[in-house]
C-alpha cells in the first residue's frame, strides 16, 4: 500500500512512494509514480555496474543479432518533420524539434523510435525475407511520465526483419518472440556466471495471451494491473492484441496506427499481430514490459487503422506514400530497452541507476534516501 506521498518539485508533482504495483496509485497529468522497495540494497555499486552494463549489452546485441539474422545499421538521432517517418507512439507525444539554417529552415525532429524509418531501410538495402537490421538507438521522450521505469532519454536495440505474406499469422509471431525469449533466458545465464548472487528467475516457458483474454479474467482491473497479476503467476508472458479496441471498448494501451498491425483478424479470429513482451520484476514487484513488437501495416491495414483513428490525411506523407505504393517490404520488428534490459538483469530499482539522465529534485532525494544511488 502507500507509504509516504510527497509534494515537492514543481508544482502539482506528486510521487506515490510504495512497494507495490504503479498502476494502483492516482493519476493526472502532473502526478509520476515512484516506487521504493522496503530493505533495498543494490547487488553491484557504480563501477562494477558500469563494467557489468558493458559486458550483458555485448552479449546481448550478439544474440540479437545472430538468432535473428541481422545486421547493425547506423541509427539517425533526428530525421526531417513532416515526412512521417518518426514514431508518434500513442499519436500524442511531442517530439523535440528545432529548425536547421543550412536545410533552408527546415524543421527536423529528435527520434522518438525508428519503427518506420527501420522498414525504409530495409527496402533501401535490398534485404530478402528472413534477414533484417538492427540499430542501437538513442531517442528523446520529453512527454514521459518519468518513475521507475521511464526517462526522457530512450536507449534500445530497435530492430526490422523482412517477412513474406505467409509469414503475417500469429503462429510466425509467436516463433519469434520465443528466438527472443531464448536470448533473455541465455542473458540471464550469462549475468549468474559472471555475479553468482544474481540468481535466475526467468521461467523456462513464456506465456501468451491475447489482451482480449486479460479483460475476460480481470474485468474489474485495469490494463496494467491485469499484467501484473497474470506476470505475477507466469513469471513471464507475451500480450497479444494491444492497440485495437477490446470487447467493452477500451484500449488495452495505445499504439500509432501506422507501424504496427492490431486490427488484422489473426487465425482465431481476434484481432491483432502485434504484442508486449513483459517479464516478472523482483525488486519492484511487478509486471515489466522489456519490448513492444508486432507484425507490421500491410497497405490494408494501414489504410483501415488511418480510418479507425481519424487520421486518414498522413497518407499523404513520404513513408505512407510509400507503404501505400508497395515500395515497401512486408516485416516484423520491434525494440528492446537496454536500460531497462540491464535494471532487469542487474536487479536494480531504477532506470537512473543505469543511465544518466534528468529527475524531479523530490525523486532523488526520495531515491537517496532509500540507497538507490542515480547517475
Amino acid at each position: 500500500m502507500v507509504a509516504d506521498v510527497l509534494s515537492q518539485g514543481a508544482p502539482g508533482t506528486q510521487f506515490a512512494i510504495a512497494d507495490r504495483h504503479p498502476g494502483v496509485y492516482g493519476n493526472g497529468p502532473m502526478k509520476s509514480r515512484l516506487i521504493l522497495p522496503r530493505r533495498y540494497r543494490p547487488q553491484l555499486g557504480v563501477r562494477e555496474t558500469e563494467r557489468a552494463i558493458k559486458a550483458l549489452k555485448d552479449f546481448f546485441e550478439l544474440n540479437l543479432a545472430t538468432e535473428l539474422s541481422l545486421s547493425r545499421v547506423t541509427a539517425p538521432l533526428f530525421v526531417r518533420s513532416g515526412t512521417g517517418i518518426n514514431d508518434d507512439l500513442n499519436g500524442i507525444e511531442r517530439p523535440v524539434a528545432f529548425p536547421v539554417p543550412d536545410l533552408g529552415g527546415s524543421q527536423v525532429e529528435i527520434v522518438q523510435s525508428l519503427a518506420k524509418w527501420k522498414r525504409l531501410m530495409l527496402a533501401e538495402l535490398a534485404f530478402e525475407p528472413g534477414f533484417g537490421l538492427y540499430t542501437d538507438m538513442n531517442a528523446l521522450r520529453p512527454d514521459e511520465r518519468l518513475d521507475n521505469t521511464h526517462s526522457i532519454y530512450v536507449d534500445q536495440w530497435d530492430w526490422e526483419r523482412v517477412i513474406t505474406p505467409a509469414d503475417r499469422t500469429v503462429a510466425f509471431l509467436r516463433l519469434i518472440v520465443g528466438k527472443l525469449y531464448g536470448i533473455l533466458k541465455r542473458t540471464e545465464q550469462f549475468v549468474y556466471e559472471r555475479y553468482p548472487a544474481i540468481r535466475p528467475l526467468l521461467p523456462d516457458t513464456l506465456a501468451f495471451v491475447h489482451a482480449e483474454d486479460l479483460l475476460r479474467e480481470y474485468p474489474r482491473l485495469s490494463p496494467r494491473a491485469r499484467e501484473t497479476e497474470f506476470v505475477r503467476d507466469h513469471g513471464a508472458a507475451f500480450v497479444i492484441g494491444i492497440g485495437g479496441a477490446l470487447s467493452d471498448g477500451s484500449l488495452h494501451d495505445g499504439r500509432a496506427p501506422d507501424y504496427d498491425d492490431w486490427s488484422t483478424p489473426a487465425e482465431d479470429g481476434r484481432p491483432g499481430l502485434n504484442g508486449d513482451l513483459l517479464i516478472w520484476n523482483p525488486v519492484l514487484k511487478t509486471a515489466f514490459e522489456i519490448s513492444s513488437m508486432g507484425i507490421r501495416v500491410d497497405r490494408a491495414a494501414l489504410v483501415r487503422q488511418l480510418e479507425i483513428r481519424g487520421c486518414t490525411e498522413r497518407r499523404r506523407l513520404f513513408f505512407h506514400r510509400r507503404l501505400l505504393e508497395g515500395s515497401l517490404p512486408l516485416s516484423i520488428g520491434g525494440g528492446l530497452g537496454q536500460s531497462r534490459l540491464c535494471m532487469y538483469y542487474l536487479r536494480k530499482a531504477h532506470i537512473g541507476e543505469i543511465q544518466s539522465s534528468l529527475w524531479p529534485t523530490a525523486m532523488v532525494r526520495a531515491c537517496r534516501r532509500h540507497r538507490i544511488q542515480l547517475l
